[in-house]
């Protein structure tokens, strides 16, 4: 391959990583150093880098479904690709029209109609749009308990492919009868639908309908706030019922929230929300549950990445916006747990930029010292023994041996000083461990719109976007494309595995 070649394959890796870190982390919502136009900056940002990948890479655009992006960016993907679908040719389509179908059956309901609204507004009303619409209407469990729930989202896809009644719900007419002639009927067959038709006048049916729908009666009949969530949570979904409960236990005012179903990241969110005396009382059983949680979320990983130490950002600014509330500094605690899950037993060592020693106790505060973090991680580390119990992951044995990985999870704004990390990094790189014996990997939960990409730490260090702690073994491996050391065709067939797997065509080994 000459050097044009290899330049131009370099670019190209270059431009996919750009875009999958933007795609998992940038949701189009207000980050703390964003300026006076909250959000809109990202949106503009957005829009440029999925047209610009969408037109030059468009294999790699539509690839980007099978992997672990955010549900806002799968959304514009997909509307994208259905969009432009006359720019593809019929075996890409074909390819595209799978990544869709298993895409949209793994995102939230709402955010599906949501995107089917979008579509119609947009005016995309070939066969193939209408046909992946069908399909994946006529594959919900209970249309009846959707046309309840997301009444105008059905109504908008059903009247978009040109639906009588849509698929799925027995009986057909009465789902028609519901959307589109609401009253005609004196009741309804459906249970939920006609759960909804008492509720205007009866304060018993209100409990049977979906939570979402019974609030607004709960709220016309004046029920008190307590009687109804005790009434309604038999029909709450996991997730509203994590969501009430984790409100009114941080609040004090309800029975704690059940920890064991939480995933890491918002267990995390739960812990930071709650007062530090609370978290002190409750030290063994939040430790606990976040340590549970964290070896669920490593899974064969667990104990299989040697000595790890990790330099973690609960600077100032990782408390976030007022959109994003704390999610830096939880995406930090969820993965200071996880790192001690996927490190062997006894040889993990967690760093706070604060110097605080207590994990359970972090708090968004005061600068950023990255480098003196960083060089204090590099620093031989622990190659044995037990945790001490404290929560940190913190290791009093003996320090003999490099680590193997060194994990950094920042927004990258290295302030004090100004730089340091990235040349502390550089010169570990050139001159003190050029053999690479130890794996830097620098994850970053903030998207930095002026940037087009998440902010990085040093030209050498594997950089990649964050919005989950559970995606990190996923996304190490999707930054080692960026050391330079692997070319666009390993990162092609990389991603060439992920859709297989994810549409179900191989094992995706």
């Amino acid at each position: 391959m000459n050097t044009s070649e290899s330049l131009a394959d370099l670019v190209a890796a270059e431009d996919v990583l750009l875009f999958v870190n933007a795609a998992i982390t940038a949701t189009g919502q207000r980050e703390f150093r964003s300026g006076d136009s909250g959000g809109m900056d990202q949106q503009l940002s957005l829009d440029f880098l999925h047209t610009y990948v969408r037109v030059n890479y468009r294999r790699v655009y539509a690839a980007s479904l099978a992997l672990d992006i955010n549900d806002h960016n799968a959304a514009r993907i997909v509307l994208g690709l259905l969009e432009s679908a006359g720019e593809a040719s019929a075996d890409e389509r074909r390819v595209e029209g799978r990544l869709i179908a298993a895409r949209l059956a793994v995102l939230p309901p709402q955010r599906v109609y949501r995107l089917f609204g979008a579509v119609r507004r947009a005016g995309i009303n070939n066969r193939r749009t209408r046909a992946i619409m069908r399909d994946w209407l006529a594959a919900r469990p209970d249309l009846g308990h959707d046309a309840v729930k997301y009444r105008s989202g059905v109504k908008t896809a059903a009247r978009h492919v040109h639906l009588r009644c849509p698929p799925g719900a027995e009986p057909l007419p009465e789902v028609g009868a519901f959307l589109f002639r609401p009253g005609k009927l004196p009741r309804y067959a459906h249970p939920l639908l006609d759960a909804w038709r008492r509720a205007h006048y009866e304060q018993g049916a209100v409990a049977e309908l979906p939570f979402t729908v019974a609030e607004g009666f709960a709220a016309r009949h004046g029920m008190k706030r307590a009687v109804f969530l005790e009434r309604a949570a038999p029909r709450m979904t996991r997730l509203e019922r994590l969501r009430t409960q984790e409100q009114r236990a941080v609040e004090g005012l309800g029975p704690d929230a059940d920890l064991a179903v939480m995933p890491l990241t918002r267990l995390a969110l739960y812990v930071l929300a709650l007062p530090f005396e609370r978290r002190v009382a409750r030290r063994a059983e939040l430790t606990g549950a976040l340590r549970t949680a964290a070896r669920r979320a490593a899974g064969e990983h667990a104990g299989s990445w040697g000595r790890v130490h990790a330099v973690l950002d609960d600077s100032f600014s990782s408390s976030g916006s007022g959109q994003k509330r704390r999610r830096p500094l939880a995406v930090a605690l969820a993965c200071h747990y996880l790192l001690e899950a996927l490190a062997a037993p006894g040889a993990y060592r967690g760093l706070w930029t604060s110097g605080r020693d207590d994990a359970l106790l972090v708090r968004p505060w005061g600068p950023t010292p990255l480098g003196m973090r960083i060089l204090d991680a590099l620093e031989p580390g622990p190659g044995g023994g037990e945790p001490d119990g404290s929560g940190d992951g913190e290791q009093d044995g003996p320090r003999s041996t490099a680590p193997d990985r060194l994990v950094i999870v920042s927004d990258g704004w290295d302030n004090a000083p100004a730089g340091l990390a990235g040349e502390v990094l550089r010169v570990w790189r050139q001159r003190l461990d050029p053999g690479r014996r130890t794996a830097v990997v620098h994850l970053n939960p903030v998207y930095d719109a002026g940037g087009f990409d998440v902010r990085r730490l040093a030209a050498g260090v594997p950089t990649a976007g964050i919005r989950d702690a559970e995606d990190l073994p996923a996304l190490v491996e999707i930054a080692r494309f960026v050391e330079g050391r692997t070319g666009a065709a390993e990162l092609y067939a990389y991603l060439d595995r992920r859709v297989a797997r994810f549409t179900g065509e191989g094992d995706g080994s």
